[in-house]
């Protein structure tokens, strides 16, 4: 008999099940109502903070009303010239004038600097009155629609710009839906039986509804980035179905193997299942939280959506499945699949394998190591950036744009930098100062504020945003710039969204080894209280340390390296996008935990019920490596399924995300792990007294079998 307040939990919801079910359909039903018909718009703004760039972007606002928004550029490819296109691009110029939200047009023609030497390019800026996050979709592509029109005979034009790359990338899509195709096939493959393959699914659907409706609406007080349902719907989906597989499972091993009525085998499932439920939940949670070191609003908010879906999936696992469980009772395995189910082994493979890694710990150990340091190597090459219209698919837009400039001017001229000078005077000095920097192009003529105390101007790198040059050049202006302040110039800010990019990136360079260890650290004390068990919590802890970097490594391999980057979707090698490693980190240290949790409990439990350690391995990792396998695959499969979205960024998260859970499920739990506790033996257990004084007590059933002498030999 299990008592405690999961165990009253499980049957109140199991006896009260109509109840819940009701409270749950009717609750869920309101909140996303609300929740998408009042949801907030997004914020894709990383300029925030103290950084310089942002500082330039407040006196653009201050200084250059009419610039604070965002910029498009129309590309021109004349074959015979642009002079003998003349009439045609101006056509099109006033077709862009007067579009919505367009303030202004910068022709060619009048502007000096935006026709090249040849004569054969040139290009045009298109000021919008708004940001690219504004600027509604259908317009641009409007826009891209017309332009793409008035090509042609020796003529090609091309509309680039974030405002073009949002329109062309749009997040979401089929990607979802293949995601939970797939972690239907692979529960049908678990369970063999349609009923059961549901269970998940529904419970998943409600925990991740309500949690992306929640954010929502929780975006009108915390704003996030347009990736951020993406990313929380990702995390959802696959901690939502694992979670409530795991309860499952249990529950069926429970009816099975003790022949228990379905009130008690809920019971049963959610007082240790669901128990283990709330300790990974509550890890992913934690882990996620610790970007608030990052001190970068947007990130802040992206956190707080992640945990807010993780968190809901959470309650549904412990709440409404419970009452799910009290409708199907016996019936679990209700419409089988005859060609799917069949009888487990006396001895089943997962414990064969344990056995033979117990035979040779040391060498499984040397080999699993040095195969996850040869996959991290190429993460100590890692550049970070964000994507833009050269790593865009060639056939967009954006990418038409950039290569006809790049071609044209120079890969410069897709990555403007803005320079605003804080002065009264006469800035021209400061403007020839930039353009004799070793790595400028061309700089564009000195346009005075309103006011009269502050300038601008455009400086034109000789490299891209994704060439490590052009970084490089940032902080050599700004150090030149600084000096010439210090000796009594102007004071000088160096920003646009290129500058942007690369202040967030030097950003999470300085601040991710504070990160790692908030994250750590905390996950450390949740293993601790869970495991009571010093040994576990530090191997837990390194085991998870070398898959992410595994994961790491294998991300910078694809789409910077470019092996197998065009079979995987990612149009050209390119720096990792910088909030992608950013977001790894928490959410893969927090999802190995997970399985690190569900294994080890049912170790500790074998343990607890008095078998020795090395038995008491093996009949846990044979108990929970083929739930675990499943857990797995459908996060593999569900993270995976990004790749057929177009978003570049969000394809690098989900890769790196399903690499990782890959490995960690393979490599760290099926060999690491049994080779590790191997080796400590007895003391895998070890717990100081100090300690164990200060960590709440592990909850027992409250009629706990009588517990026979353990003897710790024949490791």
């Amino acid at each position: 008999m299990y008592d405690g307040p999961l165990a009253r939990l499980a049957r109140f919801c199991y006896r009260r099940r109509r109840l819940v079910l009701a409270a749950w359909t009717v609750g869920a039903a309101i909140v996303i109502a609300v929740g998408f018909g009042f949801a907030a718009p997004a914020d894709n703004d990383f300029s925030g903070g103290k950084a310089e760039s942002s500082q330039a972007h407040d006196l653009i606002e201050k200084h250059f009303p009419g610039r604070s928004g965002d910029t498009l550029t129309l590309a021109v490819r004349a074959d015979g010239g642009v002079e003998a296109v003349r009439p045609r691009v101006e056509r099109v110029l006033g077709d862009l004038a007067r579009a919505s939200h367009v303030a202004s047009v910068s022709s060619p023609y009048q502007v000096p600097g935006q026709v090249s030497p040849d004569h054969r390019t040139a290009f045009a800026a298109v000021q919008l009155d708004v940001n690219e996050d504004d600027m509604p979709v259908k317009d641009v592509t409007a826009m891209i629609s017309d332009v793409r029109r008035a090509s042609g005979d020796g003529l090609t034009l091309a509309l680039g710009g974030g405002a073009v790359v949002k329109a062309e990338t749009p997040g979401g899509g089929p990607t979802e839906g293949i995601g939970l195709l797939a972690a239907v096939i692979v529960l049908l493959i678990a369970f063999g039986s349609l009923l059961a393959m549901g269970l998940p699914i529904v419970t998943a659907v409600f925990g991740i509804g309500t949690g992306l409706a929640g954010i929502a609406l929780l975006g009108h007080v915390l704003p996030a980035p347009g990736f951020s349902p993406i990313v929380a719907g990702l995390i959802g989906l696959g901690v939502g179905v694992d979670y409530a597989l795991f309860i499952v499972t249990r529950y069926r091993e429970t009816l099975g193997e003790e022949g228990a009525d379905p009130e008690h085998a809920t019971v049963v499932a959610i007082a240790t299942a669901g128990r283990s439920v709330l300790f990974a939940g509550s890890t992913v949670v934690v882990a996620l939280l610790g970007l608030f070191v990052m001190g970068q609003r947007l990130l802040n908010a992206v956190a707080v959506a992640a945990s807010l879906t993780v968190l809901m999936t959470m309650v549904t696992a412990v709440t409404l499945l419970p009452a799910l469980l009290g409708f199907t009772g016996r019936n679990i395995d209700r419409f089988g699949l005859p060609f799917v189910t069949r009888r487990h082994a006396r001895r089943p493979l997962s414990e064969r394998w344990a056995g033979v890694i117990q035979r040779r710990p040391v060498v499984a150990l040397a080999v699993s190591a040095a195969a996850l340091l040869v996959l991290a190597v190429p993460a100590l090459s890692m550049r970070l950036s964000f994507t833009d219209s050269s790593t865009q698919p060639h056939d967009t837009s954006a990418y038409a744009s950039h290569r006809i400039l790049a071609d044209g001017f120079g890969a410069g001229y897709d990555a403007p930098l803005v320079v605003v000078v804080r002065s009264p005077g006469d800035v021209r000095p400061v403007a020839e100062a930039v353009r004799r920097t070793a790595g400028v192009a061309s700089v564009t003529p000195v346009r005075a504020g309103a006011d009269g105390t502050a300038a601008m101007f455009v400086a034109y790198p000789r490299t891209g945003l994704q060439d490590a040059a052009t970084p490089r050049l940032v902080h050599r202006l700004r150090d030149a710039m600084a000096e010439r302040h210090r000796a009594g110039g102007p004071r000088v800010y160096v920003g646009g969204p290129n500058a942007v990019a690369i202040d967030f990136a030097d950003a999470v360079i300085s601040r991710l080894p504070w990160l790692i260890a908030v994250v750590v650290g905390l996950s450390l004390v949740l293993l601790l209280v869970l495991v009571r068990s010093v040994a576990i919590a530090l191997k837990a802890a390194l085991m998870n340390l070398l898959s992410i970097g595994a994961a790491y490594g294998v991300l910078t391999a694809v789409v910077q390296w470019g092996w197998l980057g065009h079979a995987l979707g990612f149009p050209t090698g390119m720096p990792v996008t910088a909030w992608v490693p950013l977001f790894m980190f928490p959410i893969l240290f927090g999802l190995s935990m997970d399985y690190e949790v569900f294994l080890i409990s049912r170790v500790r439990e074998e343990y607890d019920a008095g078998t020795p350690t090395r038995l008491a391995v093996t009949r846990g990792l044979a108990r929970t490596a083929r739930v675990i396998t499943a857990a797995a695959a459908i996060m593999v499969c569900v993270f995976l399924s990004v790749l057929l979205g177009a978003d570049i960024a969000v394809k690098q998260m989900g890769l790196g995300l399903g690499v990782a859970v890959l490995v960690d499920a393979t490599v760290v739990r099926m060999v690491l792990v049994p080779a590790v506790m191997e080796l400590l033996g007895a003391v895998n257990w070890w717990l100081p007294g100090w300690l164990a004084r200060l960590l709440p007590a592990a909850e027992p059933p409250a009629a706990a079998p009588a517990v026979p002498v353990r003897v710790e030999s024949g490791r």
